[in-house]
């Protein structure tokens, strides 16, 4: 068993703690395609071996890659938006001592974390913003976490594959309930349009119909 950090931002955060959110799909990064394919032949599909992935169409139009960020039974830590504070009264950048709180930018949540009884974690570091308010998700170290989550399945698929329970499940209906836009006056039967407007608002692009990851995945204690 492995981990591996993962990216969410506040919705998708929301959405895992109120267990709508299962799934999530991650474009493909560097696809090994064989010369001479076309990358984009409308039959090609995905299948995979011991963990190991190909896309083929009449023939194999790529050489073997794997999920970076794991195979079932692995572990992702979420990173999110977050801010460390310190409980007396020293400034957090000249912080020092046993105790640290964090409070989780998602839902205000503060979480306590104490070394006093215990090793101090060897992922323990402040980013030098830490004074400065909320810190992005990616300065989010291991010990600060606080969602856990165990990969359940991996599969790849053309983005525009999503199915509406899938769509469901990666917690598009329940973004687009958060939105002051048309989206959030989507109902049951628009699951895949709900979730191509989230896609998009990640900076993805939902026309270009990518290779992607289907993560599945189940919180458990962190």
């Amino acid at each position: 068993m492995r981990e591996h950090p993962i990216l969410f931002n506040g919705a998708m955060v929301r959405a895992i703690l109120a267990g709508q959110k299962t799934q999530t799909r991650r474009a493909i990064k560097g696809i090994p395609w064989r010369p001479g394919c076309n990358p984009d032949f409308s039959q090609a599909r995905a299948f995979s071996n011991a963990g190991e992935f190909r896309i083929a169409g009449s023939q194999e139009m790529t050489t073997g890659f794997r999920c970076p960020f794991g195979q079932p039974g692995d572990r992702l830590w979420v990173r999110e938006t977050w801010r460390p504070q310190t409980v007396h009264s020293c400034a957090m950048d000249t912080c020092d001592c046993d105790s640290v709180g964090v409070t989780f930018a998602a839902d205000g949540e503060w979480v306590l974390h104490t070394w006093s009884q215990a090793p101090v974690p060897d992922s323990w570091y402040l980013p030098d913003a830490a004074a400065r308010g909320n810190l992005p998700s990616i300065h989010m170290p291991r010990w600060a976490c606080r969602l856990m989550l165990e990969i359940t399945d991996v599969r790849v698929e053309r983005l525009q594959a999503i199915r509406p329970a899938d769509a469901l499940a990666e917690g598009a209906m329940a973004w687009a309930g958060e939105q002051d836009t048309p989206v959030r006056d989507l109902d049951t039967g628009d699951e895949r349009i709900a979730f191509s407007a989230l896609w998009d608002s990640t900076g993805g692009d939902w026309n270009s119909n990518p290779w992607v990851w289907v993560i599945t995945f189940k919180r458990i204690e962190a």
